[in-house]
């Protein structure tokens, strides 16, 4: 039985909030974890623009003016190693979902694309939100564990919890639930 590799799926890459913001640590909670995450998203987008498969770069416009990651800030530019070039589309999101406010959605309807691969900025955020929803809208999704990552948080108590805890609890809660969750390495073994 041929099992159909995803270049044959017309599968696209979602790169999530990999902006110059996040390298202000202590800013979102400090002792951030996967710190080659942006290495491993920049290996995947060669691999997706070698194969010519979909590929759609999100940015988080915080409507904080405050923000390391408001419009006015350097911190909302995409990262040098991901950066897009002509022809890739760049959708801008003002919350976590990269499905609201946005044509994401009517763009993948439109290239009849029914599988993501999610890479990015941060786990238990904008990734987590718009992997539930992109569940819920029957999408058939692919995270990326190893190319995502997040900060330590802390609890209502003041406790703080550690980025590879929230990270691990986050990707734990959308395994099998909203999205199939594996390695940077079990994906290349699908491409």
């Amino acid at each position: 039985m041929h099992i159909m590799k995803l270049r044959e799926q017309n599968t696209a890459l979602l790169l999530i909030d990999l902006q110059k913001g996040f390298d202000e640590e202590a800013y979102w909670g400090g002792n951030r974890n996967n710190k080659d995450a942006e290495s491993k998203c920049a290996s995947l987008l060669n691999t997706w623009r070698e194969l010519q498969l979909p590929i759609f770069h999100i940015v988080h416009s915080s409507q904080n003016p405050n923000s390391r990651l408001h419009k006015s800030h350097p911190g909302f530019e995409i990262k040098e190693e991901v950066k897009p070039i002509e022809g890739e589309p760049v959708i801008t999101k003002e919350v976590n979902s990269a499905f609201i406010g946005t044509d994401l959605k009517e763009r993948l309807d439109k290239q009849n694309i029914n599988k993501l691969v999610i890479v990015g900025m941060t786990t238990n955020h904008c990734i987590s939100t718009t992997t539930r929803m992109a569940g819920n809208l029957d999408f058939d999704v692919l995270l990326i564990s190893d190319a995502t990552a997040t900060f330590d948080r802390k609890g209502l108590d003041g406790k703080v919890f550690s980025a590879d805890l929230i990270h691990d609890t986050a990707l734990a809660s959308l395994h099998e639930e909203f999205a199939e969750v594996i390695s940077m390495k079990e994906l290349m073994g699908r491409v």
